[in-house]
């Protein structure tokens, strides 16, 4: 049974806490590795540079319509999609744990999940613009 006074509650911490996951790691992208650094991460895995500019993008704009909650449960779907794409390329080969030389794909893997749990609960309290439903 879910509790419907707290549920929407419970999507709000959810999605703000992957929004300010989602800033977090682009501030990694942007600070740490910079962005040329990241851009020519990309190009090494054989990707072209428009690939580490949409992700930043992504990211940048995903993170903050999940903490807003405009369209979060729409924006929750391409992220889940981005975090599948790093699992694919980046960190599936270097196993399960994320504690693993360059990163396993146990955090990522977890991150789908909780996207995807926002995508089927909905946009939570405090939404400044939430999806339509049934």
């Amino acid at each position: 049974m879910i509790d419907t006074k707290t549920a929407p509650y419970a999507a709000l911490l959810l999605r703000v806490s992957l929004g300010i996951l989602f800033l977090s790691h682009l501030s990694l992208k942007v600070f740490v590795f910079t962005v040329p650094g990241f851009v020519g991460f990309m190009g090494s895995l054989g990707l072209p540079p428009v690939v580490a500019y949409v992700t930043m993008a992504l990211e940048l704009i995903g993170g903050l319509m999940l903490i807003t909650g405009f369209y979060a449960r729409w924006a929750a779907l391409p992220l889940a999609a981005l975090m599948l794409g790093t699992i694919v390329s980046v960190h599936g080969h270097n196993g399960w744990l994320f504690t693993n030389k360059g990163g396993g794909w146990e955090f990522p893997a977890f991150w789908v999940v909780g996207l995807l749990a926002v995508a089927l609960l909905g946009d939570g309290a405090f939404a400044i613009r939430r999806n339509r439903t049934a």
